[in-house]
C-alpha cells in the first residue's frame, strides 16, 4: 500500500513539473518576443529544417516541424491514453463514463457556441470556432497536483476522465474541420500502414519498434495527405496492444506510455509553448483585447466551460443518470470547470490550423492567454479556499 501510495505521489509531482514547465516556457516566448531579442526568437522558429531520404525530401521551418513533428508524440500518448481508459481505465463503463462524457460535452460545445456568438458576423474569424473547445489536461492536472490534499482523489480522475474525452472531441474536430485538399495516393500509403499495424496487433507482436517504424512511414504519408500529420499519431496508438498472452510481461501499450509520458511532459509540450506562445504586445490596446477573435476565444475558455461543464454536470445527476464521485461537491465541480478553460496547448494548436495570417494568429494567441490565465486564477482560487472550507 505505501508503495502505490508513494508511486501515486511521484506522479503527481510529475504532472506538476510538467504544467510549471508550460508555464515558464510560455512566459520566455512573451518575454523573448517582446525584448530586444525579438528578431532573435523570430529568426530561431523560421529556420529551415530539411530531411532527406533519397529523392524523398520534407523541407519546412523549425516551427512546424515542431507543430507536425513533435506534437505527433504528443497525440500518440494521448492515444495511447484514450485507448487505455476505454478498455481497462475510468471510462471502460457506461456507469463511469457517463459523468465526465457530460461534462466534456458541454466543455466543447458552449464554448464554441459562445466564440461563434461573437464572431458570426466573419465568416473568416468562424474558422476559430473550435479554439476555446479545449482543455489542456497538462495544467490543469498541474494545478491540481500543487493543490494536493486540498482536492478530493474522486476530483482529479474526473477531471482526468474529462480531459481524455475532451481530447477525443478535439482529434475528431481536427480530422474533420481541419483537413486540406487530399492526396488519395498519400492516404493510401497512409491505409496500408494502417492495415501493416492491424495485422501485427492480430499476430499477437509485441515489439514496440516494429509499430514505430510503420508510424514513422504513417506520418510521413498522412503528412503528404492534406489529413493533418499528428492524427498518424493517434491511428498508431490504437493498434498497439494492450494486452499479451502473458501475464508476466508487461504491455506494449503501457511500455510506450511510460516511456513517452516524460518526454512528452517535459520537452515536448514545452517546446510547443515556447514555440508558439510568443506574442508582440507592443501597441496592443484594450481595444485590441476586446476585439472579436481574441474575445471570442477568451469567453469561450472563461464562461463556455463553467457554464457547459457545471451546467451539463448538475443536469446529469439531477435527472439520475449519473452521480458526483464520492467526497465531491459542486464548490469542487466549478473549481473544476474553470481549470477546464485552461486551453492553452490544445487551442494554440487548433488556432495554428485554423489561421494562417500572422495577425489572425496574434489574436489567437492573445485570446487563449488572457481566458487560460483568468480560468487557472479562479478554478485555483475555488478549489484553493472555498471549496476546502465547505
Amino acid at each position: 500500500m505505501s508503495t502505490r501510495i508513494g508511486r501515486l505521489s511521484a506522479l503527481l509531482k510529475h504532472e506538476a513539473a510538467g504544467g510549471v514547465l508550460l508555464m515558464l516556457a510560455a512566459a520566455a516566448a512573451l518575454a523573448l518576443d517582446n525584448s530586444p531579442l525579438a528578431h532573435l526568437y523570430d529568426a530561431l522558429l523560421t529556420i529551415p529544417v530539411v530531411v532527406q531520404v533519397g529523392a524523398l525530401a520534407l523541407e519546412k521551418p523549425l516551427l512546424l516541424w515542431i507543430n507536425d513533428g513533435l506534437m505527433a508524440l504528443f497525440f500518440l500518448l494521448v492515444g495511447l491514453e484514450i485507448k487505455r481508459e476505454l478498455l481497462e481505465g475510468n471510462l471502460s463503463s457506461w456507469r463511469q463514463a457517463v459523468l465526465p462524457a457530460l461534462a466534456a460535452l458541454g466543455g466543447m460545445v458552449a464554448p464554441a457556441l459562445i466564440y461563434a456568438a461573437v464572431n458570426a458576423d466573419d465568416p473568416m474569424a468562424l474558422r476559430g470556432w473550435a479554439i476555446p473547445a479545449a482543455t489542456d489536461i497538462a495544467f490543469a492536472v498541474g494545478i491540481l497536483a500543487l493543490l494536493g490534499s486540498r482536492v478530493p482523489a474522486g476530483l482529479k480522475v474526473f477531471l482526468l476522465a474529462l480531459a481524455v474525452i475532451d481530447d477525443l472531441g478535439a482529434i475528431l474536430i481536427i480530422a474533420v474541420f481541419y483537413t486540406a485538399d487530399l492526396s488519395l495516393t498519400s492516404l493510401a500509403i497512409a491505409g496500408a500502414c494502417a492495415a501493416v499495424l492491424l495485422a501485427l496487433n492480430l499476430v499477437g507482436v509485441t515489439r514496440l519498434l516494429l509499430y514505430i517504424l510503420v508510424g514513422v512511414v504513417m506520418w510521413v504519408a498522412v503528412l503528404k495527405s492534406g489529413v493533418h500529420a499528428t492524427l498518424a499519431g493517434v491511428i498508431v496508438a490504437l493498434f498497439i496492444p494492450l494486452r499479451t498472452g502473458d501475464a508476466s510481461t508487461t504491455p506494449p501499450l503501457l511500455r510506450a506510455e511510460h516511456g513517452l509520458h516524460g518526454f512528452v511532459a517535459l520537452f515536448v509540450m514545452p517546446v510547443f509553448a515556447f514555440a508558439n506562445a510568443g506574442v508582440h504586445l507592443g501597441g496592443i490596446s484594450l481595444g485590441d483585447v476586446l476585439s472579436p477573435i481574441p474575445l471570442g476565444i477568451a469567453a469561450g475558455l472563461f464562461f463556455g466551460n463553467q457554464i457547459g461543464i457545471f451546467g451539463l454536470t448538475w443536469a446529469g445527476v439531477r435527472i439520475g443518470v449519473c452521480r458526483l464521485p464520492e467526497g465531491v461537491t459542486w464548490l469542487h465541480v466549478y473549481g473544476a470547470s474553470a481549470l477546464a478553460g485552461i486551453g492553452f496547448t490544445m487551442s494554440l494548436f487548433i488556432g495554428a490550423l485554423a489561421f494562417d495570417d500572422p495577425d489572425y494568429q496574434a489574436a489567437v494567441r492573445i485570446g487563449v492567454l488572457s481566458g487560460s490565465l483568468l480560468s487557472g486564477i479562479v478554478g485555483c482560487t475555488v478549489l484553493r479556499w472555498f471549496a476546502r472550507r465547505e
